[in-house]
């Protein structure tokens, strides 16, 4: 990863490219701008930025279809961006594997923050993590280091949310966290996000670490709390 990072913007609203450009240029990255969804795949097919914002409307490809393309690809960090306000878009966002989700119209400083936020994670200043210990469960391995999990020595590739979301619970085992609290821990937004975030995540988690999703081993709910991990 070069030093300066390097977001690519999706978006063809010209005015909301062109505004969200200038901030995350004044905020230190470098920036390219596309307004298509098939320019998008061919830029990305060359090599991958450090971070995408991606609207979900686009000519072409949309950012749906982008989203599912690059999580076959990469576990590069994606930040939603949409007119659409219905629960079931913003779930729909993070089940292809969106990072974060940012509804138009939206502050271009607020967007900064959140991708400050999500590079930090990425770039391994986890917030929540305070610990590098490498965490060991029979056959899953978690390390904070690297940011790689591997399940039966095979590595799987987590989002840099769900990364944080499966650190945190196996670094407290059996500890049960209701859905506004891992919100708060690994989210860390002030303003309102939708508590079905949550259980977007983790059954993506489990689909991707449990032998079977539908009866797992190590992420656990607690019916009427929350969630813990059995170790």
């Amino acid at each position: 990863m070069s030093q300066q990072p390097h977001i690519l913007i999706v978006e063809d609203e010209p005015s909301i490219a062109e505004v969200t450009k200038l901030y995350l240029q004044r905020a230190g990255y470098g920036v390219t701008v596309l307004a298509d969804g098939q320019e998008a795949l061919a830029f990305l097919a060359r090599g991958t930025p450090d971070l995408v914002v991606l609207d979900l409307m686009l000519p072409g490809v949309d950012g749906l279809e982008i989203t599912r393309w690059l999580r076959t690809r990469s576990d590069v960090p994606i930040i939603m961006l949409t007119a659409r306000r219905e629960e079931t878009d913003r779930v729909l966002g993070f089940e292809m594997g969106a990072d974060d989700y940012v509804v138009k119209p939206f502050s271009p400083r607020e967007l900064v923050s959140r991708v400050r936020a999500v590079l930090r994670r990425t770039r391994g200043a986890s917030a929540v993590s305070g610990q590098d210990d490498v965490l060991t469960f029979e056959a899953l391995t978690i390390d904070p280091n690297t940011r790689q999990v591997q399940v039966k020595e095979r590595e799987v590739s987590l989002t840099a949310r769900e990364f944080d979301l499966l650190y945190l619970l196996a670094r407290h085992p059996r500890q049960v966290f209701n859905r506004d609290r891992l919100l708060d821990l690994v989210w860390g937004m002030n303003e309102y996000i939708d508590p079905s975030t949550v259980t977007v995540h983790v059954r993506r988690l489990r689909e991707k670490i449990e032998a079977d999703p539908s009866h797992p081993r190590h992420i656990l709910t607690v019916w009427g709390v929350g969630y813990k991990f059995e170790p």
